[in-house]
């Protein structure tokens, strides 16, 4: 059986944009590397402005079900963990209420998006269950982002405090 991450082509668009530019690949937690990778973009959109994150989120949403979709139906496995651009969108969202540059509040996002994204509490891992393809693969990352993104916002002031 070969490795479905030789069916990766770092050349091709869709297969790049899928693995966070390559990040999703690393041999040590893919998802995480591609959380990480996504904060850069975080700070470019979030400078440019907030309403350069929101349209981040809505048009990468979007084409991320594309982005994810090919590139699993490429690989021929659904959701690999090479597959990162979903991570990308989740973190963005954990941030979209506290638009701020601060470390300390980027690192709790962060924190906060990856608990709820490796744990996948209810409704994350039954959506991640029972919704598949390009749709399902961004779905359940979007949910963790939307319920990491409330986390942060109630925990926020006191990380003001700290």
């Amino acid at each position: 059986m070969t490795n479905p991450i030789e069916k990766i082509r770092l050349s091709n668009p869709v297969h790049l944009l899928a693995t966070g530019f390559g990040s999703g690949l690393s041999p040590w937690v893919p998802g995480t590397m591609g959380t990480l990778a996504a904060v850069p973009f975080y700070y470019l959109l979030v400078w440019m402005s907030p309403w350069a994150l929101i349209a981040a989120i809505a048009i990468g949403s979007l084409v991320g079900i594309y982005l994810c979709g090919k590139t699993s139906s490429d690989m021929q496995v659904h959701d690999h963990g090479s597959i990162v651009w979903d991570e990308f969108v989740g973190f963005w969202i954990t941030m979209s209420l506290v638009p701020t540059t601060d470390w300390q509040t980027v690192l709790a996002g962060f924190v906060i998006f990856r608990f709820f994204d490796m744990v996948k509490p209810w409704p994350i891992s039954w959506l991640d269950k029972r919704v598949h393809g390009g749709f399902g693969i961004m779905l359940d990352d979007i949910v963790a982002g939307l319920m990491s993104m409330v986390a942060l916002w109630l925990l926020h002031p006191y990380l003001l405090a700290i």
